[in-house]
């Protein structure tokens, strides 16, 4: 049997043992299906890794419980299934952890998992094996790579920092920031709302007085923050960040897109959530007809691309121009010069 079949088994015997009052070993072979010799080596196994698992007799027979009360986790609140699942997602947590959060994310799991015994950990190291995450792309510092140094990456903290007390008491800022696309460097004053990740990168969204919009900006192309005294009056944001983009994008309006897929892709896209305002519609063919509202912007675009032939832009025409465009430009990339 494979190894990550008994962690998963094990590891659902726990929950099924907290939120039931008791059970028997009938019961969890049952809903695990499996034999109850193979329940009865799991929970000797389970008692081994210091799990609290008890046995009691109730109207003649033998039931199995998991202690409610664990003193080790009194300090905690959690219960042992919480504090099981907190401790056995930080795998997942630390692909998403931007810099400088990362060690401090790391930190908090090393404190949750003093509340563990040895066997404990032992046994919930085993579940990685079973379930993984896959880092996004995204720069090199979210994806873990610090600066060249360590006097870089304490300033590179500082400056989220600085820019997280600003959000936090609604305090302008100067920052001088590079721009990717004109490649230089500019001082702008900012109204800063929120700190995002996103696309493993960390992103600061802010209020510019200058051009009375919104922007986005990337974290790691501050170059310099300085907080003024100066305090504003901070707008209502939308709830989720990028609302209406399937990428970065905070200020573009949304709009009404038609793309037509495949019948070769229609289910995988269908199965799938790309924004909340998806709408989905049978096509004759087999292909499927989905509409979006998001913004017209190069993550949607670059999106489409992706799909290639099994994807075609219905609506609107200046998108689907745009992207007969960007395909006539990579396809000259590819057209052998003449001599």
């Amino acid at each position: 049997m494979p190894r990550n079949a008994e962690v998963i088994r094990q590891w659902s015997i726990l929950r099924d043992l907290e939120s039931s009052r008791r059970l028997t070993i009938d019961d969890l072979a049952a809903r695990t299906g499996v034999t109850t010799r193979t329940i009865r080596r799991d929970l000797e196994a389970l008692q081994e890794a210091g799990f609290p698992l008890y046995d009691e007799l109730h109207e003649g027979r033998k039931y199995w419980t998991l202690e409610r009360a664990f003193r080790r986790l009194d300090d905690t609140g959690f219960t042992i299934a919480e504090l099981s699942a907190l401790y056995f997602s930080r795998t997942l947590l630390e692909c998403l952890a931007a810099t400088p959060f990362q060690r401090d994310v790391r930190s908090a799991f090393d404190k949750l998992a003093g509340a563990l015994t040895p066997g404990m950990r032992a046994f919930l190291d085993r579940l990685p094996l079973a379930i993984r995450a896959k880092p996004e792309p995204g720069a090199r510092a979210a994806a873990g790579e610090q600066p060249a140094d360590a006097r870089a990456a304490a300033a590179q903290s500082a400056r989220i920092s600085q820019l997280l007390d600003a959000i936090l008491h609604h305090r302008r800022v100067v920052v001088r920031y590079h721009s990717f696309s004109s490649n230089r460097e500019k001082a702008y004053v900012l109204e800063p709302y929120r700190l995002v990740f996103a696309q493993g990168g960390l992103y600061l969204v802010a209020f510019v007085p200058e051009y009375r919009q919104l922007r986005t900006f990337s974290a790691d192309r501050v170059l310099n923050v300085s907080p003024t005294d100066e305090r504003f009056d901070p707008m209502e944001l939308e709830e989720d960040a990028f609302a209406h983009s399937l990428g970065v994008n905070q200020g573009t309006p949304p709009e009404r897109i038609d793309i037509e897929f495949d019948r070769r892709i229609a289910r995988y896209v269908r199965e799938r959530v790309w924004h909340q305002s998806q709408e989905v519609r049978d096509n004759a063919d087999g292909g499927i007809l989905l509409t979006l509202r998001v913004s017209n912007d190069w993550a949607l675009r670059s999106w489409i691309l992706g799909f290639g032939q099994l994807a075609r832009v219905v609506s609107p025409p200046e998108l689907a121009s745009q992207i007969i465009e960007e395909i006539d430009r990579a396809r000259s990339l590819y057209v052998p010069r003449l001599e």
